[in-house]
Parts: structure tokens; C-alpha cells; sequence
């Protein structure tokens, strides 16, 4: 079964009833436009586009394209795609590890005098 019959997206060119198969995004700080596999929900920023449209794509003199080619065979991300998002989450986790060490040894030092509701500022 193909991307374009399973979205359910039409193409965003006007007056194409064809089944959306890629997804078109502009990173315009780059001068760049990148076509790749369907995206897994509409964004308001990125373009739907059917065979046809994705295969005819031109951009403006000076602008670089990037397809990524569509694989049917592959159902999930790929090993570099999981790797990635491992080392993000162990980024973040590092980041807030060290950021909740020092919460807790500031909050142990500003707490001097508390009590209940009060707290004495010591000078």
C-alpha cells in the first residue's frame, strides 16, 4: 500500500485532487527547500505535494533542493534517526541533572530562618 493512499491529505496545489505522497518545507534562512517523505500531520508552514507536483519542483536561482527519497520497505525510523534521538534525551537529562544540583544547593542556603509560611533573608 502506498504513502498517498494511506495519508488521506490532498495535494496543496490548487486544483490537484491527487493524494498527497510528499512533504515540502522551506528553510528560508538557508535558501533552502527540503522534499521528503510525507509528514505525519499537516503543519501550516510545509506543503503537501502528489507524485506528480514533487517530481516538477523548481526553486528560486540561488536555492538549494534536498529530496529525500520515498522507501516503501522501510515501516520505521531508521537506526540514525534512533540514535539521534538517544543522545538528545541524554543531552537534556545531563542539562537538567546539573540544573537541579544547583536549585537544590541554593535552596538549601536561602532557607535558613524558615519558617511555615515566613522566611528571614540572612544578610
Amino acid at each position: 500500500m502506498s504513502s498517498s493512499v494511506r495519508s488521506g491529505r490532498s495535494c496543496s496545489r490548487v486544483s490537484c485532487n491527487s493524494s498527497a505522497s510528499m512533504t515540502l518545507t522551506y528553510i528560508y534562512a538557508e535558501s533552502t527547500a527540503v522534499l521528503g517523505p510525507l509528514a505525519t500531520f499537516s503543519e501550516p508552514h510545509s506543503y503537501d505535494l502528489c507524485d506528480k507536483h514533487s517530481a516538477r519542483l523548481t526553486v528560486p536561482q540561488g536555492w538549494n533542493v534536498i529530496k529525500q527519497a520515498v522507501d516503501e520497505n522501510q515501516s520505521g525510523p531508521s537506526e540514525d534517526d534512533l540514535m539521534a534521538i538517544a543522545d538528545a534525551v541524554r543531552e537534556v537529562a545531563l542539562n537538567s541533572h546539573a540544573t537541579t544540583n544547583d536549585v537544590s544547593t541554593t535552596t538549601s542556603q536561602s532557607s535558613v530562618g524558615r519558617r511555615g509560611h515566613l522566611r528571614a533573608v540572612p544578610s
